[in-house]
């Protein structure tokens, strides 16, 4: 966390652009009080505007008054959407004495809060290593706003996680998921490709009887959320039939298996029916060769029957986010343009390197699923990198910048907090006494910092 932000304490840190917004810098501590009031000047620095001593005509870097009570307060109207630097100067030297950062929004960013979240893990129910509910208390010590256990095969792992906090006041919101792998039918019916299925409202792995079926039975509660309506289980002669039927009506170019495609496109089908996001996964996953033929890929980013693109996973070698990141640019330099999201696909939520390696920055209105899974699709994501001690941001321009500067200058406060909720999270999933009572203690604290740092 930068230095400053242990000292002092600055909100609002986003508002509108073009409104009258009144800031507060209060010490957070005697050490760092403004001894010396009327021996300092405030200005205000524009990101974009230019050095002022290479353009001084540009007004950059312009004074503002100040009223003082302990706290330094001031009321000013950002022109433009940026990020500002707010400086505290030693009147008599000129020299600089404290930056802090804060940024302005235009219209259609305003009202939508940023929210981390990830889209694409694993626990114990298939893969994994952790059971759901302890990996759900991991991922939110780590910063983590939302995400969806979407276990291979498997969607009741989700609900279970659901269903063990549902008697405690939480902040974190877990949402239900599944990665979708229907039956291999040989010797010319097969499809490898993995797809998640983000937020949606019934399983699609259950529509088939298989693992999730063979392990749980076949109420249909534990294939749908809320009565959310589930559609009749099918035999694989009756699934193979349906996605036979599928690829008659697809023009499907020469040299892709019409099956393999058809499938991926009657999955997406069904997430959208459930009400979720379905994810094309890692095609430049290394499972021996690169696990989607490239002809496959290129279609399938062309086509886009999917709503969003996993451009960021879990693998840290190069050819796996480095390449699909390329292939997203490259696509969209052609005139194609989809949602990106970025996810963990963790099997260990501890010492695993991997655990926390990419995640995606939503930016919604409520930490709620269906608003989430609305503004991806609204292209209202970015995707992050953390492989490298310095993250990387794959997306827009615009939310690239904006993102930069949640990530150095809330997050980290936002972090504190959030970790503090998953260690009773996880106090509660183990049994020990007193976690319930610390939950609901703490219950609302990360809405509170939202309200004081976002002016919408």
């Amino acid at each position: 966390m930068k230095t400053e932000l242990h000292y002092y304490d600055i909100f609002p840190k986003v508002f509108p652009a073009g409104k009258e917004v009144t800031i507060t810098i209060k010490p957070l501590g005697y050490h760092a009080d403004f001894e010396n009031p009327d021996k300092i000047s405030l200005h205000i620095y524009g990101l974009d505007d230019g050095n002022p001593r290479d353009y001084p005509h540009r007004g950059n870097g312009y004074e503002l008054p100040f009223e003082f009570d302990g706290c330094i307060k001031f009321t000013h109207t950002f022109p433009r959407e940026q990020q500002y630097y707010v400086r505290i100067m030693d009147r008599d030297s000129g020299k600089r004495l404290l930056q802090l950062s804060v940024y302005a929004l235009d219209e259609d960013l305003c009202g939508r809060y940023p929210l981390i979240g990830d889209l694409h893990m694993h626990t114990c129910r298939s893969d994994g290593k952790q059971c759901p509910a302890i990996v759900c208390a991991n991922y939110r010590k780590h910063g983590y706003d939302f995400f969806a256990i979407t276990d291979h095969n498997r969607y009741y792992p989700s609900l279970e996680a659901i269903e063990t906090y549902k008697d405690v006041p939480i902040e974190f919101n877990i949402c239900p998921g599944e990665e979708v792998h229907l039956p291999d039918l040989a010797p010319d019916h097969i499809n490898d490709i993995h797809i998640v299925n983000f937020g949606g409202k019934y399983s699609v792995n259950a529509i088939l009887l298989d693992e999730h079926t063979e392990e749980i039975g076949g109420d249909i509660d534990k294939r749908r959320i809320n009565g959310f309506p589930a559609p009749a289980q099918l035999t694989e002669d009756e699934y193979r039939a349906e996605v036979d039927a599928l690829a008659a009506t697809l023009d499907i170019p020469e040299g892709i298996e019409p099956f393999t495609y058809a499938s991926c496109v009657w999955v997406f089908n069904h997430i959208k029916k459930a009400e979720g996001l379905g994810i094309f996964c890692h095609p430049y996953w290394l499972s021996n060769v690169h696990q989607v033929p490239e002809n496959i890929t290129n279609y399938m980013l062309k086509s886009i029957p999917f709503d969003a693109f996993e451009v960021l996973g879990g693998e840290n070698y190069y050819e796996h986010n480095g390449f699909q990141t390329h292939k997203y640019y490259e696509i969209k330099a052609q005139g194609y343009n989809f949602p990106i999201v970025g996810s963990t696909d963790s099997h260990s939520s501890v010492n695993n390197r991997n655990a926390f390696i990419c995640s995606t920055m939503v930016f919604s209105p409520a930490n709620e699923c269906e608003a989430i899974i609305d503004s991806i699709k609204k292209y209202y994501s970015i995707a992050i990198d953390t492989i490298s001690t310095e993250f990387r941001l794959v997306g827009d321009f615009r939310l690239a910048r904006y993102a930069t500067f949640l990530l150095q200058d809330y997050f980290p406060l936002h972090d504190d907090l959030c970790y503090e909720e998953g260690r009773a999270m996880k106090d509660y999933a183990c049994g020990i006494e007193g976690a319930k009572e610390t939950l609901e203690f703490i219950s609302g604290r990360i809405k509170k910092q939202r309200e004081k740092y976002f002016a919408f």
